[in-house]
């Protein structure tokens, strides 16, 4: 454990030296991208930060990080956030931590989107360690559950242990395993045309630059342009 959280601090501070003063910066959520929102405090709070949660958004202030709404900002410069797990293709399963509509709106509306993550998370095939997380509206949620059954996925209720889990919009999550070989793109389309599905945490296409932390250092991983 000590190890990962050496390789977690390694890409933090990495990722946030691409952070110049003026720039406007998507902030991520979860245990990595905590440590580059304070990486990036310890070096300039001239920025605009847009956050991804309510949580990043408390410890931005809390670090005295100005911050905007997504809809006060025509564009950022930058998203920086982790990942569930990366393939060899770049491509992201993100929303264990619960953000991945908020994530998702924020990274597509970044210039560059960089993902931190350790080497833990490198997969041949997304879905190999980490359930794909479904954002869907509360109303009907059984009936919902069901459709993506049917789509060959395996849906559980996350909860916290007695009452599901709600995000920041006030929605509820389906954790989603399958064990049958299916296309990511073409399950993601098929999610996300389900009636009740808000997102899905597939990102796909999305990544510029991963960063991986190993034990012998940070490998940078680009997206061919």
């Amino acid at each position: 454990m000590r190890e990962i959280d050496g390789m977690r601090r390694a890409v933090a501070e990495r990722a946030a030296a691409l952070v110049q003063p003026g720039m406007k910066v998507g902030l991520g959520t979860g245990r990595t991208a905590a440590l580059v929102v304070r990486a990036i405090a310890a070096r300039t709070k001239e920025i605009v930060g847009v956050a991804t949660s309510e949580a990043t958004a408390a410890l931005a202030r809390e670090l005295g990080v100005p911050l905007a709404s997504l809809d006060e900002v025509r564009r950022l410069d930058l998203c920086i956030d982790g990942a569930d797990e990366f393939d060899p293709a770049l491509d992201l399963i993100k929303g264990l931590g619960g953000a991945l509509l908020r994530e998702k709106l924020v990274a597509e509306a970044a210039e560059r989107f960089v993902v931190i993550v350790d080497e833990q998370k490198r997969v041949a095939r997304l879905g190999e360690k980490a359930p794909l997380p479904v954002e869907v509206v509360p109303f009907g949620v059984t009936h919902t559950r069901e459709k993506l059954a049917a789509l060959g996925l395996a849906p559980t209720l996350r909860t916290d242990g007695t009452q599901p889990v709600r995000t920041d919009g006030g929605n509820v999550i389906l954790d989603c395993r399958w064990t049958t070989s299916i296309d990511a793109r073409t399950l993601a389309a098929q999610v996300k045309a389900t009636t009740g599905v808000v997102e899905h945490g597939f990102f796909l296409g999305m990544a510029d630059t991963v960063l991986v932390g190993t034990p012998s250092g940070v490998e940078e991983l680009r997206r061919p342009r």
